[in-house]
């Protein structure tokens, strides 16, 4: 009879923490959405509705990156310095014009990821060590570029931040944009599958024929594509460019919103749309200290707390 018990107890905690790692962070949204409604004033105002989105927007795209890339049991920490080395690239170009210079930053995102990618899988470096040594790096180098803010008038890059389209940021859009092409990705592709595949197991992915290597560099590069994009548009929302402090602690919050949202450290599955509200959850936990007058440190001590109790759901239902 206790023996019956105990397992009823263990099925329904098993059951509960699934629910969790599956619809947790969109409780969470909402829960806070209807915190902000009701106990903070002006928070319905269209003003501050835009203004979360187009603070959420790079965050969002860097996380797209992250998930791809922790899909395959990997991890990027190199994502903030890449940000910052694509704001500092595209300040330096753009005397040859704002396509140009956009297109030179993506490169060199592109460039960056590539070098993590390749260490990872053709080298045998760990992720955690070769993009740790990366993020290192690519910060330094970003400040040789451009070693203080440096700000600009480039009409074209200005729009791109400041911009609307029916209401709706640019910034915002291309965010949306940049999801929807992931999520088709993940979803409808023999690349989304292979990604997934490794993830769960390299070893049988190797054996039964997939291009593991191939694979892993490839999302390393879409990762420093998109940390690249997203450097960009921070840039150009704040028309100007600051390697130093741009991008800092992103990884970080790139993450968070990843782990949250449902992807495991331990790869083998990929939720971008639970990326996405991870990310807008860490938005709106911010704004709400902020807005309630409480230290801004206490998001980073709160963001701790969250990703314990995500591993914590995702290990307990991993080991039953």
């Amino acid at each position: 009879m206790a023996e019956a018990v105990a397992e009823r107890q263990g099925i329904d905690r098993a059951r509960v923490l699934a629910w969790l790692q599956e619809y947790g962070v969109y409780a969470s949204v909402l829960a806070l959405l209807l915190f902000n409604v009701a106990f903070t004033p002006h928070f319905v105002d269209t003003g501050n509705f835009r203004t979360q989105l187009v603070q959420v927007a790079p965050i969002v795209i860097v996380s797209l990156g992250m998930a791809l890339v922790i899909g395959t049991e990997g991890i990027d920490l190199s994502v903030g310095s890449v940000m910052a080395l694509a704001a500092s690239v595209v300040v330096l170009y753009l005397g040859y014009g704002a396509l140009p210079a956009l297109l030179l930053a993506l490169l060199a995102g592109g460039v960056a990821g590539a070098v993590g990618g390749a260490l990872v899988a053709y080298v045998g470096v760990q992720p955690i060590v070769a993009t740790l040594a990366l993020l290192v790096g690519i910060r330094g180098l970003a400040n040789v570029l451009v070693p203080q803010l440096r700000e600009f008038t480039d009409p074209t890059l200005i729009a791109l931040g400041s911009d609307s389209v029916m209401g709706v940021p640019l910034v915002v859009l291309i965010a949306v944009g940049l999801t929807a092409v992931v999520t088709f990705l993940v979803r409808r592709t023999t690349f989304g599958r292979q990604v997934v595949a490794i993830g769960g197991n390299r070893t049988a992915s190797e054996l039964s024929g997939l291009p593991v290597r191939r694979v892993l560099l490839l999302v390393y590069v879409i990762s420093g594509l998109l940390a690249a994009g997203a450097g960009v548009l921070a840039t150009a929302r704040l028309q100007a460019s600051d390697p130093t402090s741009l991008g800092m602690f992103m990884e970080l919050s790139a993450i968070t919103a990843v782990v949250i949202g449902g992807t495991p450290l331990s790869g083998g599955r990929i939720r971008v749309l639970g990326t996405v509200m991870g990310a807008l959850l860490m938005q709106l936990l911010q704004a709400t200290l902020i807005k309630h007058n409480l230290p801004q440190s206490w998001t980073q001590i709160v963001q701790a707390v969250i990703i314990l109790a995500a591993v914590y759901a995702a290990r307990e239902r991993g080991a039953r």
